[in-house]
């Protein structure tokens, strides 16, 4: 079990922020603004999805995970608080969200359905997320230049998913989650996620005028598959899931809480005086 605190940031998300807010970088600024479009939709399922399946186990298990239940929850919905603040901003600037929509037309699949295949489907996006958070993290020079607010935004929330990635897949377990279930949704959730997360930066960057652009295309290469890139440093983590003994644990949280650590000023823990 893992204890998770409810932090409040404590940045100003009020003020507009520069179309290209991400150290003047198209690329990276569509592709930040594209996961967090998917965000406010997607924490609300993963809510209700470990709410629901905490709820279904025997009362004497409940017990054990409800305070981890809660933190979760208190996480993930200031996160979908943060994001739709964010969001707000992007709708300004004229950009479409059509991944939020596309979800939330998926998600109604699951009304009705065993609450282990939404922890399944939670369990699989959490490891997406807690891999982009541990790079993010790990590599803070993806953010140099960048509004101090959003960086400090984008660093807190990486910060919590990897202190959070265990709890979907431990209650999906609790619940004697089958393993061949989890690598079905976890290779579905794959090709969805990498389909949504494409298409939502495309559209970003074609109606921000900058998709044909040189720089653009040169600065995606460098992110994505350079040295310290994204897929080239997660694509062996993200094969870890695949394994039967596989556990989130086993991918360490040490960049998380030496963020957090570091960054005190940034937050106060809801509840503290």
């Amino acid at each position: 079990m893992t204890e998770l605190v409810v932090r409040r940031l404590l940045i100003d998300l009020e003020a507009p922020f520069a179309r290209h807010w991400c150290g003047g970088d198209a690329f990276r600024t569509a592709l930040f603004n594209a996961l967090s479009m998917s965000f406010p939709v997607g924490e609300q399922f993963f809510i209700d999805a470990v709410r629901n399946g905490h709820k279904a186990l025997p009362a004497d298990r409940q017990a054990l995970y409800a305070e981890e239940v809660r933190g979760f929850i208190g996480q993930e919905a200031t996160h979908r608080r943060i994001h739709a603040l964010f969001n707000g901003h992007l709708d300004t600037q004229g950009l479409v969200n059509i991944w939020g929509p596309r979800a939330a037309e998926r998600m109604k699949l699951f009304e009705g359905a065993d609450p282990r295949h939404p922890l399944a489907v939670t369990a699989a996006n959490e490891h997406f997320t807690a891999l982009l958070a541990d790079w993010l993290l790990g590599h803070p020079e993806v953010l140099a230049g960048a509004d101090p607010r959003l960086a400090t935004m984008w660093q807190w929330h990486c910060a919590e998913e990897a202190e959070h990635k265990s709890t979907a897949f431990d209650i999906y377990q609790a619940l004697d989650g089958d393993h061949a279930w989890r690598i079905t949704w976890f290779r579905r959730i794959t090709l969805v996620f990498l389909g949504d997360v494409l298409r939502q930066t495309v559209g970003n960057l074609r109606r921000d005028g900058t998709l044909w652009r040189w720089r653009t295309w040169a600065s995606a290469t460098r992110t994505l598959f350079g040295q310290g890139g994204l897929v080239r440093e997660t694509w062996r983590p993200w094969r870890d899931y695949l394994r039967r003994d596989f556990h989130p644990s086993q991918q360490g949280s040490d960049l998380s809480e030496r963020w957090l650590a570091d960054h005190r000023e940034a937050y106060i823990p809801v509840g503290a005086r």
